[in-house]
C-alpha cells in the first residue's frame, strides 16, 4: 500500500505500478444482479442455455460495465491518502475491452499512475487499470480512470 499524504507524494508515483489485487471470480449471480440493477439482459450475459449453443466457448460473459464496475473494490487497498475528507470518481479517458471475460472466470487488477496534479482542494489522480484474465497473456480490459480526492483542511 502506497500511503499519499500531498500531491507531491503522489507525483512520485507517476510511471509506477500501484498495486496488483487478489485474483476475484465473476460468478452468473454477479452477472444476472447487474443485468437486473442496469435493465441489460441481452442474452450473451443471462442466458445459460443459449450460451452453451451459441457462444464461442459455451458460457455467458459479463457486462463491460459490470468489470469497470468492480475497479474500485479491486484497487481499494492500493493507496491509503492521509488527511482524505472525500473521494469522487471524476471519470474515465479510455475504456478498452480487449477479451470477453467469460462468467467464472479469475480476473485480477494491475494499476499504474500516469498523472497526479492538484486542482483546488482536491488531488486529481489518472490511472491505467488493467483487468487480468488468469491463464490469458494480455489484459481482457485496460482503463483510464480519473480520481479526485479531497484532504481535510488544516
Amino acid at each position: 500500500m502506497h500511503i499519499i499524504k500531498s500531491t507531491d507524494d503522489a507525483k512520485k508515483l507517476i510511471g509506477k505500478e500501484i498495486g496488483l489485487s487478489n485474483w476475484t471470480s465473476i460468478n452468473q449471480k454477479q452477472i444476472d444482479q447487474f443485468a437486473k440493477a442496469t435493465s441489460d439482459y441481452q442474452w450473451i450475459h443471462v442466458d445459460t442455455d443459449r450460451a452453451k449453443k451459441e457462444m464461442p466457448d459455451g458460457k455467458t460473459i459479463a457486462h463491460g460495465y459490470l468489470i469497470i464496475s468492480l475497479i474500485p473494490s479491486l484497487t481499494d487497498n492500493f493507496i491509503h491518502i492521509e488527511n482524505l475528507a472525500r473521494a469522487v470518481n471524476f471519470g474515465l479517458n479510455k475504456v478498452r475491452f480487449y477479451a470477453p471475460i467469460p462468467v467464472d472466470s479469475r480476473l485480477r487488477c494491475r494499476a499504474s499512475v500516469l498523472q497526479a496534479r492538484q486542482r483546488g482542494d482536491a488531488l486529481v489522480l489518472t490511472s491505467e487499470v488493467k483487468i487480468e484474465l488468469d491463464g490469458q497473456k494480455k489484459p481482457a480490459c485496460v482503463a483510464e480512470i480519473i480520481s479526485m480526492y479531497f484532504f481535510k483542511k488544516q
